[in-house]
C-alpha cells in the first residue's frame, strides 16, 4: 500500500517537470494523481479488505503454527466419522507454554483447496475441534483458535449430517470450557463457520481480516438481486476489523505489514504472537470460573443497546 500512495507522488513531479519543458496543461492530470493519492492514504476500502482477506498468499493457520509454534503435534479424526482436512488442530509449544490451537485451514492450490475446500468445514471438522477442545480443558492448557473461513461447507452431505447441530454444539462447548480462549480472526470470517471456533476470553482480528454473517456477494444478491454490488454491501456490513472494535465485537485490530499480511509473513506472524502471547499472560491471571462468567457475559452482552428509538410510524392499518 505505501508503493501505490508514492507511485502518484511520484508521477505528479514528472508530469510537472515534462510540463514546464514542454509547455502543455497537465493540470487535470495532477489533481486525477492527487485524488488517488489521497483515496489511497485514508487506507484500503471495505470491499478492498476482503480481497487482502481473501489473497491467494495471505498467511494461513499452518503458516502461522510454522512461524509461531515449537514442537507442534497434529491431532486427527473425529472419532466418530473421519478426518476433515478444513480443520487442522493439536498440541504444540508458544512463547515456552503449552497450548492447543485450532482453526481452518485453506490450500495453497486448487488441488488442496479441493480436499480442504477453501477452509469451509463440514460436521466432522467441528466434532474434530470440540474433541481438540475438550482435550484443552481435560489438562488445563489455554486455547488459541484462528479463524479464516468463507463458511461452513454448504455441501448436501453436510446439511444430511447435521452442519447446523455440529456448530452448535462447538459454540455451546466453547462457552463451557474452563481454560483461557484467545480467538483470533486471520482472515475471513464468515457466518456460523467462523463463530463455530469463535468463542473467546479474548477475540482479535488482523487488520485486513472480516467477520461478518453473511459475505459481501450473498448479501447483494438478497438484498438488490445483484451480486456486482458487493462493494456497497461490503460497506453497509461493517465487518472491518476497524468497525468490529468500534462495535465492540473484538478487543483489538493487529496490524499487517503494508499492502497485506501476505508481503510479509513473519511480520505479520510476529505481530499476532506478541498479541496473543499479551493475552494468554492477562487471562492465566483468572480462575476457571471466572473464564467461564466473563466469557458467556461477552456474548451475552453483544446486540444489547441502550437508549429509546421512536417507532415507525403506522400505514395503512398494519
Amino acid at each position: 500500500m505505501e508503493e501505490l500512495i508514492v507511485e502518484p507522488q511520484e508521477k505528479r513531479v514528472e508530469l510537472k517537470r515534462l510540463a514546464g519543458e514542454r509547455g502543455r496543461d497537465v493540470s487535470s492530470e495532477i489533481v486525477r494523481l492527487e485524488d488517488r493519492r489521497g483515496h489511497l492514504s485514508r487506507g484500503p476500502s471495505a470491499w478492498e479488505q476482503v480481497k487482502l482477506a481473501r489473497h491467494a498468499g495471505r498467511p494461513t493457520t499452518l503458516d502461522y503454527l510454522e512461524l509461531l509454534m515449537d514442537d507442534f503435534y497434529e491431532l486427527h479424526g473425529d472419532r466418530l466419522y473421519g478426518d476433515d482436512p478444513a480443520i487442522v488442530g493439536g498440541l504444540g509449544k508458544f512463547a515456552g507454554r503449552t497450548v492447543v490451537i485450532v482453526g481452518q485451514q485453506k490450500g495453497r492450490t486448487p488441488a488442496e483447496n479441493r480436499i480442504r475446500r477453501y477452509g469451509m468445514a463440514g460436521p466432522g471438522g467441528y466434532r474434530k475441534a470440540v474433541r481438540i477442545m475438550k482435550l484443552a480443558d481435560r489438562f488445563g492448557f489455554p486455547i488459541i483458535s484462528l479463524i479464516d473461513t468463507p463458511g461452513a461447507y454448504p455441501g448436501i452431505e453436510a446439511e444430511e449430517h447435521n452442519i447446523g447441530g455440529a456448530i452448535a454444539d462447538s459454540i455451546y462447548t466453547m462457552l463451557q470450557l474452563r481454560t483461557p480462549i484467545v480467538v483470533a480472526v486471520i482472515g475471513e470470517g464468515g457466518s456460523g463457520g467462523a463463530l463455530a471456533l469463535g468463542v473467546g476470553n479474548r477475540v482479535l482480528a488482523l487488520e485486513n481480516a472480516y467477520y461478518s454473517v453473511i459475505s459481501p456477494e450473498g448479501c447483494a444478491a438478497i438484498l438488490w438481486g445483484d451480486r456486482g454490488r458487493a462493494p456497497e454491501a461490503a460497506a453497509a456490513l461493517r465487518f472491518t476489523a476497524h468497525d468490529l472494535l468500534d462495535l465492540g465485537v473484538i478487543d483489538e485490530v493487529v496490524g499487517e505489514p503494508p499492502g497485506g499480511a501476505h508481503t510479509d509473513p513473519k511480520k505479520a506472524a510476529q505481530s499476532l504472537g506478541e498479541a496473543l502471547h499479551r493475552y494468554l499472560d492477562e487471562l492465566k491471571e483468572m480462575v476457571p470460573g471466572e473464564l467461564v462468567t466473563q466469557r458467556r457475559h461477552r456474548f451475552r452482552e453483544m446486540g444489547i443497546c441502550e437508549g429509546t428509538v421512536d417507532a415507525m410510524p403506522v400505514q395503512n392499518g398494519r
